[in-house]
């Protein structure tokens, strides 16, 4: 049934979905890897598409920037059209030394300096953890196919500028691989309606090298951490 955001009928969604942030990449993410594509929904330019992947059914619907969009489109889909598997897909600014632009990194669990974490459980220090078995099949994936790949912990940023150095070393010690602005929602999302979710990101920039992509390299070398995301719902 359609909601205040999705208008796809019932039925129009596959039980799973792929996120990325941006629609006119939910569009090519569709028109690329999928067979049948068809659009089910385009309320306010966020599109959502369904066709099938290798036999199976799948869907690719845009969150859109930030938490509290993430937090509407992930609940809808979940509530209203049966989602069961949410694999965020999307960019991500490397925070660790280590991590080099173009790899994936797989979150297992994603930090957060947003107040809407405070809010799920009162009186608790939330953890916004990755579901296992998605995460599990998303390594396996990217070792099989030679995908350079990193897992470990995303931070969940309610700001895209911002200038806290304490902050971001204070991460980096603790070893965060990445920053991002939606995956602590969608998994804490996830955990509270019992379905699976995972973020699998590419590292277009290093926030503290210095170093980018630019919008047409971001664009080419999509493609291994759709791969990866893939393979964690269907492998």
């Amino acid at each position: 049934m359609p909601t205040p955001h999705i208008s796809a009928a019932e039925g129009d969604f596959a039980p799973d979905v792929l996120m990325p942030g941006d629609p006119k990449r939910a569009r090519r993410i569709a028109q690329t890897f999928f067979d049948d594509a068809r659009l089910v929904t385009d309320v306010r330019g966020i599109e959502g598409w369904t066709g099938t992947w290798e036999g199976h059914p799948i869907s690719v619907m845009a969150s859109g920037m930030g938490q509290p969009s993430m937090s509407i489109y992930a609940t809808e889909l979940i509530r209203f059209y049966g989602v069961k598997r949410l694999v965020r897909v999307g960019t991500a600014g490397g925070m660790a030394d280590e991590v080099q632009l173009g790899e994936v990194v797989i979150g297992s669990a994603a930090h957060t300096d947003s107040s809407m974490a405070d809010f799920r459980i009162p009186g608790v220090r939330f953890s916004s953890v990755a579901s296992f078995d998605l995460l599990e099949r998303a390594v396996a994936t990217a070792r099989t196919k030679g995908i350079a790949h990193r897992v470990g912990t995303l931070f969940s940023s309610d700001t895209f500028y911002s200038d806290r150095p304490e902050q971001t070393r204070g991460l980096i010690d603790y070893h965060t691989l990445a920053v991002e602005m939606e995956a602590a929602a969608l998994y804490g999302i996830a955990m509270r309606e019992g379905v699976q979710a995972l973020a699998v990101c590419n590292v277009s920039d290093h926030i503290i090298r210095g170093e980018e992509m630019d919008s047409d390299e971001r664009e080419r070398r999509f493609e291994p951490m759709v791969q990866v995301a893939l393979g964690a719902l269907f492998s």
